[in-house]
Order: C-alpha cells, then sequence, then structure tokens
C-alpha cells in the first residue's frame, strides 16, 4: 500500500492526543464520546487507541496517543500502528496533527505486507491525503521503500542475479536514465575481477549494472550498493542457522536502487549514477578459495583470507570505478558485517566517512526524519591489519576485533577521496514488526539520504 485517498470530510476522523494534554482534549470532544473514552480507560498513553462510536452506533472517532511534544526519543513511525489496528474503512487525520506529511507515511508504510506468495490476510484501512502535505512526494517514497522491501523480502530462487538486474533496469527505465550491465567473463575485459572471482561460481553469472540519470554539469552523486542475492559463505561456508536470511545479503543494492527511485522522482537537479554489483556467493569448482589473490580494478592485488568476506570485494571494484569520476558524493550501502549488528544491533545502521561535517550533516538528518544511524570511526591504527605478506592487501582482518571499522578501512583503500564518501553497514531487516516497519526486509537510510542529497543539489545548482 503505497498510495493516499482523496481528501474527504466523510472519511472517520482520527485524533492525535498525548498523554499531558488529555484531560483538556477530552472535554472538547462531545460529552457521550468523551464518557465512553473514560469508561474504556483511554488516557492518551502512547501507542493506546480508541475506536469511539457515535449515536448511531457507526465508528464516529479514533483516538491515538502518541508522545508528548517534548518527549527525548519520539518515534517517528508511530502513527504507522494504525495501518494494522484499524478497521477496513477510510479514515483522515484531524486537522492540526504535528508533522501530518511524517504520519501519513508511517501510515503507508505501516500497511506494508510482501504478498507475492501469500494474499494479505484481511484488507487494510485507507487514509486521506492531508491537505497540508505534498502527496506526491510522500506516495513516491513510500512505493521506493515498499520496492526496495519487496527485493531484500524475496528468495533467492526468484531473485538471484539475473532478476536483481532486470528489477534494476527496469527502474532505470521507468525513470528513462541509461544504463548497462557487464555479465560474467566480460567483467574480466572490462577490468572487474574482483566481482567476477566472487561470482563465478554460482549458475548464474556474476554481473555489475550501471545506470546513469540526469544533466552531466550538475552535482554528481554516486550509489554503489552490495548486491550478493545468495550467501552461503563460500569455501568457508556458514552454518545453517547463518544462512536463514542470507537472501537479504542484497539489501545495499536493494537500498541504493530504492533511493535512487525517490531521487529521480524528485526533479532535484544532478547527475546521478549507481553501481550495482551483483553476485551469488556459491560453492562448485570454481568457487575462489582461501588464500587466491587475484587483481582489482584500483591495481591493488587482494588476498582471499575468507570466502565470507565477499561483499567488501565486489564493492572494492565498484567504488573504483566510481573513483574514477571524481563524484561530489559517494555513498555505499552494504550488509557488510555481523560485527555491527553486535554493537549496535539491527535498528541502528553503521556509518563511516573522512569528513566530519558530512557526518554531523548525516546524524542530523537521521534525527530530523526518525531515520537513525550512528557513525564508527574509520580508526587508522587498525589499517595495518589488512596488510598482505604475498599482496597489497587481505580481505579481512589479522584480527578478530572491530570487524566492522576494518571491513570499511578495507573499502577506503579503493576510494580515492574518503571526504566525499560515506559507508553504510546496515542491516536491511526488522526482526519483529514495530510501528510502520513490519517484520521483514527493511529500507535504512535511504530517507535521510534522499533529503540530505537533494538539498545539496539545490545549493550546488545555485552556487555554480
Amino acid at each position: 500500500m503505497s498510495r493516499l485517498e482523496d481528501w474527504t470530510a466523510e472519511a472517520t476522523p482520527i485524533d492525535f492526543v498525548d498523554k499531558e494534554s488529555w484531560p483538556i482534549f477530552a472535554e472538547t470532544l462531545p460529552p457521550a464520546i468523551a464518557a465512553f473514552a473514560r469508561a474504556c480507560g483511554f488516557d492518551g498513553k502512547s501507542g493506546a487507541h480508541l475506536l469511539a462510536p457515535g449515536p448511531d452506533g457507526a465508528l464516529a472517532i479514533v483516538l491515538f496517543g502518541v508522545e508528548a511534544s517534548g518527549a527525548r526519543h519520539r518515534d517517528a513511525f508511530l502513527a504507522g500502528k494504525l495501518a494494522t489496528l484499524l478497521p477496513p474503512g477510510l479514515y483522515r487525520l484531524r486537522e492540526g496533527v504535528s508533522d501530518s506529511h511524517a504520519a501519513a507515511l508511517a501510515f503507508l508504510l505501516g500497511g506494508y505486507s510482501f504478498s507475492r506468495y501469500l494474499a494479505p490476510k484481511k484488507e487494510r484501512p485507507r487514509l486521506c491525503a492531508p491537505q497540508d502535505v505534498d502527496r506526491a512526494r510522500i506516495e513516491r517514497i513510500a512505493a521506493a521503500l515498499s520496492f526496495g522491501r519487496d527485493l531484500v523480502n524475496m528468495p533467492a530462487n526468484d531473485l538471484g542475479p539475473e532478476a536483481l538486474a532486470e528489477a534494476a533496469l527496469a527502474l532505470a527505465a521507468r525513470h528513462g536514465a541509461q544504463a548497462r550491465v557487464i555479465v560474467g567473463d566480460a567483467l574480466l575485459s572490462e577490468n572487474f575481477p574482483l566481482i567476477h572471482a566472487v561470482g563465478r561460481a554460482a549458475a548464474q553469472a556474476p554481473r555489475l549494472v550501471d545506470i546513469r540519470f540526469g544533466p552531466e554539469e550538475a552535482m554528481k552523486v554516486t550509489l554503489v550498493g552490495k548486491g550478493v542475492c545468495f550467501d552461503s559463505g563460500g569455501l568457508d561456508i556458514k552454518p545453517s542457522s547463518g544462512m536463514l536470511l542470507m537472501k537479504k545479503d542484497m539489501g545495499g543494492a536493494a537500498t541504493a536502487l530504492a533511493l535512487a527511485d525517490i531521487l529521480m522522482g524528485s526533479g532535484a537537479p544532478m547527475r546521478l549514477r549507481v553501481l550495482v554489483p551483483i553476485v551469488e556467493n556459491a560453492i562448485s569448482a570454481d568457487a575462489m578459495r582461501p588464500g587466491d589473490i587475484y587483481p582489482s580494478r584500483k591495481g591493488l592485488s587482494v588476498e582471499i583470507g575468507n570466502t565470507d568476506a565477499e561483499g567488501r570485494l565486489i564493492l572494492a571494484d565498484a567504488l573504483a570505478l566510481a573513483a574514477e569520476e571524481e563524484p561530489d558524493l559517494l555513498v555505499d550501502f552494504a550488509t557488510l558485517t555481523g560485527a555491527a549488528r553486535v554493537a549496535l544491533g539491527p535498528e541502528l545502521p553503521a556509518f563511516y566517512t573522512g569528513d566530519d561535517a558530512l557526518a554531523l550533516e548525516i546524524e542530523t538528518y537521521g534525527r530530523k526524519l526518525g531515520d537513525p544511524v550512528w557513525r564508527l570511526p574509520l580508526w587508522d591504527p587498525y589499517d595495518s591489519q589488512l596488510d598482505g605478506r604475498a599482496s597489497s592487501i587481505v580481505n579481512v582482518s589479522s584480527s578478530a576485533h572491530a570487524g566492522s571499522i576494518t571491513a570499511a578501512l578495507f573499502l577506503r583503500r579503493f576510494v580515492a577521496n574518503p571526504e566525499k564518501w560515506a559507508h553504510f553497514d546496515l542491516f536491511a531487516w526488522n526482526p519483529s514488526a514495530k510501528p510502520g516497519r513490519p517484520e521483514g526486509g527493511e529500507i535504512q537510510t535511504a530517507r535521510l539520504l534522499a533529503e540530505l542529497i537533494v538539498e545539496r543539489a539545490a545549493r550546488w545548482s545555485v552556487k555554480t
């Protein structure tokens, strides 16, 4: 569900109240509804809701408890809870609802369900577009994030390298963008040896999707997304429990494509490039081995210390390609390390950048939009742990510690200008349902980066 309905006064109104203001607000309600609310024990507690009937017994109003305006940690997606609580019907937010944009977006995202294999169990409630919001923008964001969630939720038997590349090409075609795909041994002839090495053992050949959009004279933004459609771990095979969610190892690619969908639809002046290296990390006679040494696009030789650290290898070639064009902003996304999840959990993506000002900007937009992130350091003393004896670099650290940091440091070796680069190590999955965030695939960081990039592009355009 990614569309809002036309506004109508006939829709059932939803009032947001908080515990502090509830006693005063209750006095403004019809006496019968106020008495009903008191009898039901409704007091405006955050997340609580009440379906209040009118004189004829039909639903007259919905009361929904939210955090007080001064609350330290307000859940920007709390209103998404309504999409699963309310009975089928048409609803509207009452005028004066604080941040109706966020509430409407949360409602749409809360109503998302992955229905390719199983039809929704019940009809969903529908929401009128609030009169004070940009309806098209909300729907565009919701549709892009739903598209990304669908990709992450798709099992690998239906979303292998071919299908993921086709989804990227379909997105490019929908926006009139240029796109090409480099497949199989052509990766070697065009100098992407690491992407080829990781994906060559799979039944479906590895590939690199390259999308370009927008005027060449505009601000250059490049997005890179890790597209490992399934990760067995390779010859360093994962245990069965470690493979259960590995269909989501292309969550970085899904994030890059969802963000690109928002940006290409925004009309903002930018030269957007999207690079998606796509592989399956499989096991066969042709699989890469621990101890193998491969060249890279940048010219660094890379020793394979562990075949289950494959995501950074395909990103390395894609980042080297991106850096050749010297973009004004280079961002990569990857479900890269378990270490980041141990440190920050599933809801808080780690990010890295060589620029303190960019880091502050990312954190600011994340707090503003309820799209949280946490910066971890590119700790230079750990960089030497990646030095190889027989190669320029090894794909895993010599230490068992700081795995997310050393993975980021590995990627930094392939970036020309770390001050214009940000790397996001994300989970791309909701282990349990929360308001606006159903259990399953999730697109993290795209909302904050969409607003950051659009506003940067506008400033860049004025400046030039």
